[in-house]
């Protein structure tokens, strides 16, 4: 093989639930249709606007765990901004260009 690893593109696909989900994710979206089911229960006579009110806690938690492509999913895609957003990494160049001389 002259010492060229492949690694497949889906392995951390076996680390997930169904291929897609982690715990953390399936504990969120259920919570979100929990809330989303008891106030369907409690407000039963809700008129349109109070309606979409009540399903935007399963709607809300639904696209957060929906898989995007090249991240796990939408929720892991708004974490890595974030961190990359507050944790501003400085490099530095160092290459072998004529002008990177220090002796100058």
């Amino acid at each position: 093989m002259n010492n060229n690893y492949l690694i497949p593109a889906n392995s951390k696909k076996s680390q997930l639930i169904l291929g897609f989900f982690t715990p953390l994710d399936l504990i969120l979206f259920g919570s979100g249709c929990a809330i989303t089911i008891i106030l369907l229960i409690v407000l039963q006579n809700a008129t349109f606007g109070e309606l979409i009110l009540i399903i935007m806690p399963a709607l809300i938690t639904g696209f957060l765990v929906m898989p995007v492509m090249y991240y796990h999913n939408v929720l892991q895609f708004i974490t890595n901004i974030l961190m990359y957003m507050n944790n501003p990494k400085r490099y530095y160049w160092r290459g072998w260009c004529i002008y990177d001389d220090e002796t100058k």
